[in-house]
């Protein structure tokens, strides 16, 4: 679906364009993966998807350079952590978000959702 050089030559960030193919493949990897998982749909239907529609192929581009990012900045930075205390007691924590939720792929790929089917026995009933 994308490239390596498809994301370097979308992002701004340095870490990402300084990131070895290698690693991006698999970035783009994960991002295809959890697509195919989020629309249940694999595109593979040559009829239907004689090409990858293009809104699945930005999502694919913007996932992947979210992963590229998020695994490349954390060990320039020295990680995204916050300490404290609490009177004797101290903490550090990972710094998290949501990268997914903060990309808004579904207005992406909710068009392209294929409901999964139910297992069992499904009855209709009505009123004698």
């Amino acid at each position: 679906m994308v490239t390596p050089k498809e994301v370097k030559g979308y992002t701004e960030r340095d870490s990402v364009k300084r990131r070895a193919n290698s690693k991006l493949e698999v970035d783009i990897s994960r991002a295809e993966m959890y697509i195919v998982n989020y629309t249940h749909n694999d595109f593979a239907d040559e009829d239907k998807y004689p090409a990858i529609p293009a809104p699945v192929k930005t999502a694919v581009l913007l996932l992947a350079e979210s992963y590229a990012a998020s695994a490349a900045e954390p060990v320039e930075h020295g990680g995204n952590y916050k300490s404290g205390s609490i009177d004797d007691y101290s903490f550090t924590v990972a710094e998290t978000s949501n990268m997914i939720g903060n990309l808004e792929l579904a207005s992406l790929l909710d068009e392209y959702i294929i409901e999964k089917q139910k297992s069992g026995i499904t009855m209709k009933m009505r009123k004698l």
